[in-house]
């Protein structure tokens, strides 16, 4: 994502391109927890899911808020954790529970949102970029790495359909149909799934502090965050001698309001560890660098952001074409 917020178009998409050449920004993450939903832990424990799920809610007639309204008074049916459509991204449970809407035992593994149908092709648009900006966004807050799972049955993005196909509880194939007749309607192509992962995959590539549809609450919506401009990386190192004195995070510390912290004793750290560098920040205002790194090359390895008093960067190692990522909104 650049500074103005675009996403990297794909040539194979006519829906991805649009966005991006309209520079369409995704709506920001409204909260409307409702506190009468079940809280059940996922299987792995509470805040724990392993994926995300997208949905779409196959009525052509309703609005989001309708959605909304039926889905909290017929819970006990199945309910979302959120839903979505071409202005709005609504948070109405707790995501740190599982929700009802895949059955077993997809509930137990994965936050889940719905799509409210739309229709107008910058409607469509909008809608297909909140999606995919908030899939990113939940991949990011629970440390999860971008895997397209309608393949394979193996992963962190799934259709509904691919979970009916791969685990069962379920015969629904949303999204699949409504992307690909949308689709077809006002951009003369079909949406695929592996369209929607490819702009899964820019967002949650792009960092978020660059994003300008951050995150917000009525807890975090007058929250400072620092601008950070980020650099692709390829490369190598180890923990200094004197990693003990910072901290691990999920992003770069203050550039994100939904921070998370992470002890060195639950990665086995120790000086000199090798660590495999993705990407690098540096605060726009402070100068000061970060670095995204793993401390493996297996698929899904968990990544981290520390301070670049804790790492030693291997001045020999190759680094990757380093195209500028883009600095963060000012606030969150």
């Amino acid at each position: 994502m650049g500074a103005a917020g675009t996403t990297t178009a794909h040539a194979s998409s006519a829906v991805n391109s649009y966005i991006a050449s309209q520079k369409i920004t995704p709506a920001k993450v409204t909260s409307n927890v409702w506190s009468g939903f079940p809280k059940n832990a996922y299987r792995h424990g509470v805040g724990k899911p392993e994926g995300v799920v997208v949905h779409e809610t196959a009525n052509p007639n309703s609005t989001i808020y309708n959605e909304i309204a039926y889905m909290k008074a017929n819970y006990n049916n199945a309910f979302v954790h959120s839903f979505v459509d071409a202005t709005h991204i609504i948070d109405i449970a707790n995501t740190n529970y599982l929700a009802w809407g895949v059955g077993f035992p997809g509930n137990a593994r994965f936050v889940q949102f719905e799509q409210v149908e739309v229709h107008s092709k910058s409607a469509f648009a909008h809608e297909v970029s909140n999606a995919a900006w908030y899939t990113a966004y939940l991949l990011h807050q629970y440390g999860l790495k971008p895997n397209r799972a309608d393949y394979d049955g193996k992963g962190t993005v799934w259709s509904h359909r691919a979970v009916a196909k791969y685990l069962g509880g379920s015969d629904h194939t949303d999204p699949v149909g409504y992307y690909s007749t949308t689709g077809k309607k006002y951009f003369g192509q079909g949406y695929t799934m592996v369209q929607f992962y490819q702009l899964v995959s820019s967002y949650y590539n792009s960092d978020f502090s660059s994003a300008s549809a951050s995150s917000t609450s009525s807890a975090t919506a007058a929250t400072s965050v620092d601008k950070v401009t980020y650099t692709k990386q390829s490369t190598t190192g180890t923990l200094s001698s004197n990693y003990t004195k910072y901290r691990l995070y999920n992003h770069v510390k203050n550039a994100y309001t939904n921070m998370k912290k992470y002890s060195w004793s639950s990665v086995g750290a120790s000086v000199g560890k090798k660590i495999y560098i993705n990407n690098k920040g540096v605060k726009d205002k402070q100068g000061t660098t970060w670095y995204r790194f793993t401390f493996s090359t297996a698929a899904g390895a968990k990544q981290y952001w520390a301070y670049s008093g804790a790492v030693n960067v291997d001045a020999t190692a190759t680094t990757a074409s380093s195209a500028t990522a883009s600095s963060s909104s000012a606030t969150k």
